[in-house]
């Protein structure tokens, strides 16, 4: 973890340059799917907390009672309402049951502990508040060394057979040929009882030296159904794709919205 927050805090101005310039939250991708994600769930009074709340806050005026935090110790400044940084180990510095809803936008694929993070999200949310969790689903393991956008002239036999093979790895039924025996095994463990403590997902090779292309700085990828099964056996609903058959086919969801039991 300690690695993961020396990057974000010396190179996040770089790494991100191009999401800091956007200073108009409605010029966002995510705006129309958070103002919903607020206004379905009445919380323009609520105390809500968003994660990974980036470099300027970008979203803190969406709702009177916001408090953000980030990784990052050195963006504080930039914020005219509470901020903190996550701690070293990974954890939030909170209370329990501190807050209404939470929402979560492009960040936990960049999160090394994903269990701990999510732990986080069940012990600091309130019964029966919401959380709206928007990771960047299925990061590839090639990100990370920037294959799509690099020439084949910067690689060796391997790696150019790696750039060769994107596309039909990239390919819709390519994918679906892994993912559906995957979420049907899974999906029958839990229809049986089999509750899934820890998240099922894959551990990727950041890349903290160079930012090549988006989320190459990713550490891991996770499908949705998997974040489905997690939520649901951990105490939540999910509401946005309700179990079992919503869950079980769902795919490239822009968020998951989930209520603590």
């Amino acid at each position: 973890m300690s690695k993961n927050k020396d990057f974000y805090d010396s190179k996040r101005a770089e790494t991100y340059a191009q999401t800091v310039k956007i200073t108009d939250p409605q010029k966002h991708s995510f705006y129309n799917l958070l103002q919903q994600f607020i206004g379905t769930y009445s919380l323009q009074d609520k105390k809500c907390l968003e994660i990974g709340s980036g470099t300027t806050g970008l979203f803190q005026d969406i709702v009177p009672d916001y408090t953000g935090t980030d990784i990052a110790e050195s963006i504080q400044s930039n914020y005219r309402k509470p901020y903190f940084a996550t701690n070293a180990d990974g954890t939030y510095p909170f209370a329990d049951n501190s807050f209404d809803a939470i929402w979560t936008i492009t960040v936990y694929e960049h999160i090394p502990e994903l269990d701990i993070a999510l732990n986080e999200i069940k012990r600091i949310l309130k019964p029966e508040g919401v959380v709206l969790f928007a990771p960047a689903w299925e990061c590839t393991s090639w990100a990370a060394d920037g294959y799509p956008v690099r020439p084949y002239s910067d690689f060796r036999l391997k790696g150019k057979l790696i750039k060769l093979s994107i596309p039909i790895r990239n390919a819709r039924v390519f994918r679906l040929l892994f993912k559906i025996p995957k979420r049907l095994f899974r999906h029958s463990l839990y229809l049986l009882g089999y509750r899934h403590r820890k998240i099922n997902y894959k551990k990727l090779k950041p890349n903290w030296e160079k930012y090549w292309m988006s989320d190459s700085d990713a550490c891991n990828s996770i499908d949705t159904h998997d974040a489905i099964l997690w939520f649901e056996s951990n105490g939540f609903s999910c509401l946005s794709h309700p179990m079992p058959w919503r869950a079980l086919t769902c795919h490239s969801a822009q968020g998951l919205v989930f209520r603590k039991r």
